[in-house]
Formats: structure tokens, C-alpha cells, sequence
């Protein structure tokens, strides 16, 4: 079934979403939105991925679990990856989790479950070989992980050496360090007196503590760790079930959390949740939640896994906790990609385990949509989430004079036009090209292979660039000269040289890399084809009007405003200028081409082709009129293969679709003058 290309963009914009907050999440331990709203965000594409499982790739966010580690520790490879589990919310789903797996194991019986506490922490690895601890790592992104060895060591919870005799010659624990709740105060108070750094909550605490450089640091942290499971060697079991496997650990030394029951059945599930639901604010360390594993290793067993997570587990998560507070202002952030993000500041509140005294409107739809009002009291949420959200407000305390709030006409970056499409709920700026808040990522799209495929340009030499105010905005590129670039750090005599080369080579291109390049909201690799097609040159386009752009097969009334808008900003079109000036030139499009004699064709190439590179061949094909994707289906005109075809040549073959030697692409093209 072939996918609806309005499917194929949302699903890429979710995958892009959650890959941004899982590396937020997971490796800067700095997250942005609450679980609640990463949970649903997961949902939709599994959701999308379920209806249309041709777009699932090996990358996207629920094939893995997190996102790459940092680099500043040595890397740690996992022998077993240390999987994530699936939340459930609702007993009608933990239901649903008890249906499926009595299901799969074809059976009515009733099913055990071992039950404990959903730490919020950070999970780790730590090997024993021979009784003595030999190493730990974090989870990484469930694959490869960073060596946390010599922070481990220090953590006093953990013992050094295990107790008894019985142990195996390797034993691999899984974890959760943690933060206690007095000892995550205490930390706080006393980094106040000495004006450094506060954390938010213990388990920024905890992650922040144990990626210090020098264990001696960690070593004065208060840190804990309970273990939750092992990876067992088949050749030398420990115990058949998850029960006994903590009482195992127990009784070597390993701390498990005390609050751990075996069950009989899922309502004995159900049960324990509500025990420790009401426990929850008088234990010692932060949870958000209770995780139940079905206690027979060989039921496990037997069940498997899915992609990213086990079928023989999931975590119970608890339902929020609320307060009410003041809303003293409202401001406005402006991310990376331009969105503009109304943010409440509040009259600090204490809500689950953290002091609140800012909180996310998300966008402006969802602030008319709560009518959320300076001065309003609000309810504020928090359910284990670094940044909360409001609910609400409440209306009987509203003042009198409470205005409704307005979505601004300029960035507050740069003054630049904030417009907000028909039918979206974000609100961006259109300066994307001059932007302070958004030059990093707009120069590292425009240099970027598809774009103006600058070779060697890569985030850390842009960051080093902008960090020495070397760069301000993309014209600042062509400026740049070897002497500027050989005195930065990393950077030598050589390497400055080979930089500058690859920007002058970069100034001769093509009219669709350079107007993909400029990062127009919504334009594509096709979609800049698309334009350069119909337009022919630069000068046209910019002088199009919304009508006009409309009137393009493929582009609706939201990609062309965002069009309009970018070409109706001053400072963009004064850039533009400036960097035609600097030297980029195209070649002028053909009459021939403009007719797109390939209009409404649909390629798929493989193998590796020996006169011209993949990219070449696609960016031949789509100067034509072409489409060139990545999967075959049904629509597919042909199947270009060239050596050591993978498994499309297959798939082609069964849906009967023409396959194109290099020879007969070379052939077509040349039919054209679009090759050599």
C-alpha cells in the first residue's frame, strides 16, 4: 500500500519531534515537554506506524530507545540491549496488557506478576566478574552506553565486592541510581549557599552527579541504586524466576527496592498500584509509577520482545499532581526551528518533588483554548516532568482587569513577521535566515549534502564558529578565510584550507539545492524542484503570489503562505541578495526541462551505480519532473538497480515492476541532455 504523501510528511515530523526531545531527554538531560505529552506523541506514531508499516525504518524512535550518549566518557557496548518498557495508564489497559499476553501464551490461567516501583532515575549496567565489580555503564541509547566505571565506584550503595559464594563468574545487574528526596534537599540547600548550580528534580540530580568528569565529585553526591533485574546466561541460571532473582541480589549485597511483592494475578496488580499510589509521598525517593513483570523467566521467555520493549512487562503509570498558583507574566521563547512558544512565568509553587516557577503554553491555540490570562490562578501539572503544564485557570479568581492574550506580530528575536498558518497551531518566525535563535540550525541545513553540500562544515565547526562570533548569519560563510580558520582550535593550516575550498565550491549550484537550502517552512527536496520547475529562476518566484503558488500541482494553501511569507521579509530578501553577490550561481533551467517530460514518474534506485553517484542520478531524474523515493510500490514507474542490489530488486519483481539497468537510466537521461 503506498503511503499518501501528507502521511509520509506527518509521520516525519513526529519522528524528527521525538528524536529532538529524546535527545533532550536522554543524553542532555534536558527535556522540554512533559511525559504526558512525549507518551502521546509516541502513540501517534506508533499509531501511523501500525497503519502504514512500510514507513517503519531502523531509525525511527520505536525501533530504539533513546538517543546517542555523550561523547565525553569512553564507550560501553551492551551485550544485551537495556530495552525500554511500554506504559499503561488506565486499567482498561493494564487489561489489555493481562489479554494479550494470556493470548499469546494461549492459555486462561492466571498469570504472576512481580511488582515494583518505577524509579525515577537513570538506569545503568554494572558487571561483576568473579564476585568483584568490574564495570558500569549508562543506558546510551539501549545499544552503547558510557563507561561510568570509576563514578559507580564511589556510589556507596553499590558494593564493590558481592557477598556469598554462589554468584556466577559474570554477573550483569540492571539499575536505577537515584537521588533520595532528603538528600536531593539537602544537595540544593547547600550548593544555594555556595551560589552554584540548582537542580530541578532528584533525577536531574542523580544524572548530572554521575556524569561528572572526576569521581571524587560524584563521590560527594548522594546518590542511591536499586536493582531491578539481570541478564541471564543461559548456561548458568540463577533463579526461573523475577521473584527470586531480586531475592537472589539481596541476598549478594545488591540493593532492590524494599517496596517489591509478588502477586498472583493482575488484580493483585491493580491492588499493589493503589498501595503504593497512597505510599508514594512518604517514601524515601521519587517514583512515577509501578512496574509489573510477569514472574516465570521461562514465561518470559516464551513471550519475547518487541522491537523496543519487552511483552512481558509494562510500567503502570500515576496520574498527575496538581497545584495552584499565580501567573505573574507571559513570554515568548523562539526554538530552533522558529516556534514561537508562549511561556508562563508563576509565583514559585512546590508540585511533585520540584519547585515550579515556569511552565509551557505549548502554543497559541492551546492558550486561547485554556484561556490562560496574566494574573490568572492556574492549576499547574506534574507527573515526574522537568517542565510542567498548565490546566487551566480558575475562573472564579480570575481579576478584573485580566486581558485576553494576544499572539505577537514580531519575533521578539529579531522582529521578523510571527505568522501562524490556517489549520496549524504553531506560530513561527519567518526569519529563519537571520534569526539569532534560529542561525545555528538554519546554517547547519545550508550546508548540509542536499543543500549547499559543503564538505567538512559539520555542527562542531559551526558551533565553534559561532561561539568566536566568526558567524552571524549564512553570508557570513562566504567571507570566511583560511587565516580566520587556522588560529580556532581543532581547526590547522590544512584543514582551513580544505574548509575554504569546499565553500567556494559550494557557490556553484543548482536553483533547487539553493532554494532547499534556504529553509523555507515545509519546502523539501521536492518541493524546491517543484519550484525551480514551474518558475525557472529566482526572480519570478519571488514575486509570486499566494494565488499564483496554489496554482502548483502538490503545493496547498499552507506551504504557500509559508512561501510568501519567507520571500516577503525584508531581511531574507536582502541575504538572498548578499549571498548571490558572494558568487552562488545555477545553471539556467532548459525550455525542455521546464516542461517536465518526466512529470508524474515515480523511481526507485538501488545498488551502487558506476558512471554517477545515487544522488546524481535522483537529482537528474527529478530535473525532469520526476519523483525519486526510497520504497517500492505499486506506484513506482521503474526500479533502477545497479550493483549489489538490495532487497527492492526483489519486491519489484513481485509486483511486477520494470527494472532499469545503469546503461538504460544513462540512456533516458541522455534522451534529455541531463547526462553527462
Amino acid at each position: 500500500m503506498s503511503v499518501p504523501e501528507k502521511i509520509s510528511h506527518q509521520y516525519q515530523q513526529l519522528v524528527n519531534q521525538i528524536n529532538e526531545h529524546n535527545y533532550r531527554y536522554y543524553v542532555l538531560d534536558n527535556p522540554i515537554i512533559p511525559d504526558e505529552e512525549y507518551d502521546h506523541l509516541f502513540r501517534e506514531l506508533q499509531s501511523l506506524e501500525s497503519q502504514y508499516p512500510e514507513l517503519v525504518t531502523p531509525q525511527s524512535p520505536t525501533q530504539r530507545v533513546g538517543s546517542e550518549p555523550l561523547k565525553i566518557f569512553a564507550e560501553a557496548k551492551h551485550e544485551q540491549p537495556m530495552l525500554s518498557i511500554d506504559n499503561v495508564f488506565t486499567l482498561d489497559e493494564l487489561q489489555a496488557f493481562n489479554d494479550r499476553i494470556q493470548q499469546r501464551l494461549k492459555t486462561t490461567e492466571k498469570i504472576a506478576f512481580a511488582c515494583e516501583p518505577k524509579l525515577d532515575g537513570v538506569a545503568v549496567s554494572i558487571i561483576y566478574c568473579q564476585g568483584q565489580l568490574d564495570q558500569a555503564s549508562t543506558r546510551g541509547d539501549g545499544y552503547t552506553g558510557e563507561d561510568v566505571t570509576q563514578n559507580i565506584r564511589t556510589i556507596k550503595a553499590i558494593p564493590l565486592s558481592l557477598r556469598g559464594e554462589d554468584f556466577p563468574d559474570q554477573l550483569e545487574i540492571r539499575g536505577e541510581i537515584y537521588m533520595s528526596k532528603k538528600g536531593f534537599n539537602r544537595f540544593n540547600q547547600e550548593a544555594a549557599k555556595k551560589g552554584l548550580k540548582i537542580f530541578v528534580n532528584p533525577r536531574n540530580a542523580a544524572s548530572g552527579s554521575l556524569r561528572q568528569l572526576d569521581p571524587k565529585i560524584t563521590a560527594t553526591r548522594p546518590l542511591g541504586f536499586f536493582a531491578y533485574g539481570v541478564v541471564q546466561n543461559q548456561q548458568e541460571l540463577i533463579a526461573g524466576t523475577q521473584f527470586e532473582i531480586l531475592e537472589k541480589l539481596q541476598y549478594w549485597g545488591i540493593p532492590v527496592a524494599p517496596e517489591h511483592e509478588l502477586v498472583n494475578d493482575i488484580e493483585g496488580c491493580e491492588k499493589y498500584y493503589q498501595r503504593i499510589l497512597k505510599k508514594r509521598e512518604n517514601l524515601s525517593y521519587e517514583i512515577d509509577g509501578v512496574v509489573y513483570k510477569v514472574n516465570s523467566l521461562a514465561l518470559q521467555e516464551q513471550l519475547g520482545y518487541v522491537s523496543r520493549a519487552p511483552r512481558w512487562a509494562v510500567a503502570h503509570k500515576f496520574p498527575a499532581i496538581e497545584k495552584a498558583t499565580r501567573v505573574k507574566a507571559i513570554e515568548f521563547q523562539v526554538g530552533r526551528t522558529g516556534a514561537v512558544t508562549p511561556v508562563a512565568r508563576l509565583e514559585p509553587v512546590f508540585v511533585g518533588g520540584a519547585t515550579v516557577s515556569n511552565a509551557t503554553l505549548h502554543n497559541f491555540d492551546e492558550v486561547w483554548r485554556k484561556d490562560v490570562r496574566v494574573g490568572d490562578r492556574v492549576i499547574v501539572r506534574r507527573a515526574g516532568d522537568v517542565i510542567p503544564e498548565i490546566v487551566g485557570p480558575i475562573l472564579a479568581d480570575r481579576p478584573v482587569n485580566a486581558e485576553k492574550f494576544p499572539m505577537p506580530a514580531h519575533c521578539p528575536v529579531c522582529g521578523a513577521d510571527v505568522v501562524k498558518a490556517e489549520g496549524e497551531s504553531v506560530a513561527r518566525c519567518m526569519g529563519g535566515l537571520f534569526c539569532r535563535a534560529q542561525v545555528k540550525e538554519a546554517l547547519k541545513h545550508f550546508v548540509s549534502r542536499k543543500a549547499m553540500n559543503v564538505d567538512g562544515l559539520g555542527d562542531k565547526v559551526i558551533e565553534l564558529l559561532l561561539a568566536e562570533k566568526l558567524l552571524e548569519n549564512v553570508t557570513d560563510l562566504y567571507h570566511l578565510t583560511a587565516d580566520n580558520l587556522a588560529v580556532l582550535p581543532r581547526l590547522g593550516e590544512k584543514s582551513a584550507e580544505k574548509l575554504i575550498k569546499a565553500i567556494e565550491k559550494s557557490k556553484k549550484t543548482s536553483l533547487p539545492r539553493f532554494l532547499y537550502a534556504l529553509g523555507i517552512r515545509d519546502v523539501g527536496e521536492a518541493t524546491a524542484q517543484t519550484l525551480a520547475q514551474h518558475f525557472g529562476d529566482l526572480d519570478s518566484l519571488t514575486q509570486a503570489s499566494e494565488e499564483d503558488l496554489q496554482n502548483i500541482s502538490d503545493i496547498g494553501p499552507i506551504v504557500s503562505a509559508h512561501i510568501y511569507a519567507f520571500f516577503h521579509q525584508k531581511h531574507n530578501l536582502e541575504i538572498i541578495k548578499k549571498l548571490l553577490q558572494s558568487g552562488i550561481h545555477w545553471p539556467a533551467i532548459p525550455v525542455s526541462i521546464k516542461h517536465q517530460p518526466l512529470k508524474n514518474k515515480v523511481y526507485v534506485i538501488t545498488g551502487t551505480l558506476s558512471s554517477l553517484s545515487r544522488e546524481e542520478a535522483g537529482d537528474a531524474l527529478k530535473k525532469l519532473g520526476a519523483k525519486v523515493t526510497n520504497s517500492v510500490s505499486n506506484k513506482t514507474t521503474a526500479l533502477i538497480v545497479g550493483a549489489d542490489p538490495g532487497s527492492k530488486m526483489q519486491k519489484a519483481q513481485d509486483l511486477n515492476i520494470p527494472i532499469l539497468t545503469e546503461q538504460e537510466l544513462l540512456n533516458l537521461l541522455a534522451t534529455y541532455r541531463q547526462w553527462p
